[in-house]
């Protein structure tokens, strides 16, 4: 299990490589949430998501022949964009396991950035499965997009960095899909800011890692359909929530209305385009799920 050591290693491996995102804030969002909330603007990241973070401390973390022999990863759209673009940048070639139904936009890039793209049926194959052939079949290495020592560590980067530039926090609200993110931004949280509340946050019609907390172990739920398609995923990984149980104080969830609705209000009030799965966080503190009763809090953007 990764600890917060490994956040600081990966801090050095992706410097110069991932940008140090924008901490943005909005008036309008601290009436609303009746606190000084702020956002962590990982959709500023290279790729357009903090899943670059990880990709790249990944692969960065490989020895030499791994590396010839080329990484595998499977994902529905933001880790595929984000590990081939940082294979790319360290020359090593890529190959992405992608579903029937991913945004087009996000298929296209994924080949922009030099990666092969094979395609399953996210409802009726195992995206996993299919992978581990793949990378046993040509002696890759596989690095999932979230369930991975190294990727957690790349993303627990996003919330050192925030704490560095702000300094003390009482919340942290950080979107939850596989749990790549939440596990990597609570060790990095927990080590420096113990007291800090942290909460992850889902789609509604995903609940499986609210479940898992609840229940103290992975549940595993049918595919669910929600408009946050970063956030599709069946469980939490095995590694995540190793570290949520122990680390994470709660996780809420949010409807596709008010991840819509959260949307229009960055664009319109912040002037900034956030995808559904990038609303998770703010749709909580901002349409009310969350109660705040603190003096600051703070939202990770994917």
């Amino acid at each position: 299990m990764p600890t917060f050591d490994d956040v600081r290693a990966a801090r050095a491996r992706i410097s110069g490589a991932a940008h140090r995102t924008p901490v943005l804030t909005s008036r309008t969002a601290d009436a609303r949430a009746g606190a000084a909330v702020f956002f962590k603007a990982e959709n500023l990241q290279r790729a357009g998501a903090f899943k670059f973070r990880g990709a790249y401390n990944a692969i960065a973390a490989l020895d030499t022949r791994s590396r010839q022999n080329g990484v595998v990863a499977y994902s529905s759209g933001n880790h595929a964009q984000a590990l081939a673009y940082a294979a790319r940048l360290q020359g090593v070639s890529a190959t992405v396991v992608m579903p029937q139904d991913a945004p087009e936009i996000k298929v296209a890039a994924t080949r922009g950035y030099g990666a092969e793209v094979v395609f399953y049926d996210r409802y009726t194959e195992d995206r996993a499965e299919i992978s581990l052939r793949l990378a046993a079949e040509r002696g890759a290495a596989l690095i999932p997009p979230y369930d991975h020592p190294d990727v957690i560590a790349g993303q627990g980067t996003a919330a050192l960095e925030l704490i560095e530039d702000v300094g003390e926090i009482d919340l942290l609200v950080v979107p939850l899909g596989g749990g790549g993110l939440l596990a990597g931004s609570a060790l990095s949280t927990r080590a420096l800011l113990p007291a800090c509340a942290i909460v992850g946050v889902e789609p509604e019609a995903g609940n499986d890692g609210q479940q898992s907390l609840r229940k103290g172990e992975v549940v595993q739920i049918p595919v669910p359909k929600s408009i946050a398609d970063g956030a599709i995923v069946t469980h939490v990984g095995n590694h995540n929530f190793a570290i949520l149980k122990n680390k994470v104080d709660d996780i809420v969830t949010v409807t596709d209305a008010q991840l819509v609705e959260t949307m229009r209000f960055f664009a319109e009030r912040m002037k900034i385009i956030v995808e559904p799965t990038g609303c998770l966080a703010a749709a909580a503190v901002l349409q009310c799920q969350l109660i705040l009763r603190l003096h600051q809090c703070y939202c990770i953007i994917p």
